[in-house]
């Protein structure tokens, strides 16, 4: 009972660290790249705290799974680092021991895994999309920044505003420059406002300006002066067309209605708690270094089996996207592969300690042909010496 309360809080302590460390590794890079597509035009500057938190959130299955992970190799290898091990099996316990205090930490943390990966990491690729969406059926008009010109997704039109209102409906001082069927259409206006008809188009609709078709030193240029002029920003049809991706759908609509892609992500969420769950009970025996040899090697093995675990995760996905696999052919055999590792693994640590102390099988068996050849020998010397 004081071994599985002092592990806790050691497996508590280093998991707090190796969380910090990984998140703000995640959250640094997810800065950078929701900073490059704000300055590329992709997504507000205003949502950029909001997209990190909702990345965080989706990130988060896999943090609390190599966290878990590296906690526990953390801890079995700072026991043998310190020869605590030594005294552990010197005492006539076995590696297994291990297994029952580690549970009792890696189920909650598999739970909770599980429940980012089934429902709120979905969730939160919900409201990414929501909110690139939100921004992408903006019109045009409203993203440009005061002062600068801004080109339309199309490439059809280029705009410029001196003053935008703060709700992004209207804009002040407009200089739009289109191209229609080859020939080029100036438009300058006072004011300008973006309406919506009955049938769902977005239209700007500037007034007190003037329009100018062609070139001045063509026979067909045209100039005209309007109170009104509707320019057309985008259709129904255009602005709702974004469907779903599979990564924002719940996971109640991926098991009611299945498809390739579909069943693909569900591979995905289902698998990383498992995973997690397997990865824990596989840093017990991968923990096993030499007290007088450094950790390094150690860690960096763990840390390449996590990739290649993931790798193939991604492999397995694939396959049945691509309609190769089927759900269940794909969800068990990276899983059997751990299992049977993790068998393997503490087999041969069960073997390799079981020699090492008198207490076990094997260490008794030699202590008994270590005695029976220690008699033979003083028989001979007493037989010699008589």
């Amino acid at each position: 009972m004081i071994f599985q309360r002092a592990l806790r809080r050691e497996l508590f302590s280093a998991a707090s660290a190796v969380f910090t460390t990984l998140f703000t590794i995640t959250v640094t890079f997810m800065l950078i790249r929701i900073l490059r597509d704000a300055a590329g035009g992709k997504i507000a500057s205003s949502d950029v705290l909001i997209l990190i938190g909702f990345y965080s959130l989706d990130y988060f299955p896999i943090l609390l799974i190599l966290t878990g992970f590296i906690s526990v190799l953390l801890v079995v290898t700072r026991a043998y680092q310190d020869s605590e091990m030594v005294v552990w099996f010197a005492s006539g316990l076995s590696l297994t021991r291990w297994i029952r205090p580690i549970l009792s930490i890696a189920i909650p943390l598999t739970l909770v895994a599980a429940t980012l990966s089934l429902l709120v990491s979905p969730w939160a690729n919900e409201q990414m999309q929501e909110v690139r969406n939100r921004y992408e059926k903006r019109e045009d008009i409203a993203k440009v920044a005061p002062g600068k010109f801004q080109e339309s997704r199309g490439g059809g039109r280029v705009s410029f505003v001196e003053e935008v209102s703060g709700d992004l409906s209207k804009v002040q001082n407009i200089f739009t420059s289109m191209i229609n069927d080859g020939r080029s259409s100036v438009i300058v206006a006072k004011e300008g406002r973006v309406e919506i008809d009955e049938h769902g188009d977005r239209f700007l609709v500037m007034s007190q300006g003037r329009r100018y078709d062609g070139l001045p030193t063509e026979g067909d240029f045209q100039m005209m002066q309007f109170e009104k002029y509707a320019v057309l920003l985008s259709t129904q049809s255009s602005v709702e067309a974004n469907n779903k991706s599979a990564k924002a759908l719940p996971s109640k609509t991926l098991i009611e209605e299945p498809s390739p892609v579909r069943d693909g992500e569900l591979l995905w969420r289902v698998s990383l708690p498992f995973m997690g769950l397997l990865l824990m009970l596989l840093a017990i025996p991968l923990g096993y270094v030499n007290p007088r040899v450094g950790r390094s090697a150690n860690m960096i093995v763990a840390l390449i089996l996590v990739a290649v675990n993931l790798n193939i995760l991604n492999m397995l996905q694939l396959s049945v996207v691509q309609g190769r696999m089927s759900f269940w052919q794909a969800s068990w055999p990276m899983h059997l592969v751990v299992a049977v590792l993790i068998t393997f693994f503490f087999m041969w640590r069960l073997k390799v300690n079981s020699s090492c102390h008198p207490m076990s099988v094997w260490g008794r068996i030699k202590c008994q042909i270590y005695r029976k050849t220690k008699q033979q020998c003083v028989d001979h010397d007493q037989m010699v010496g008589n």
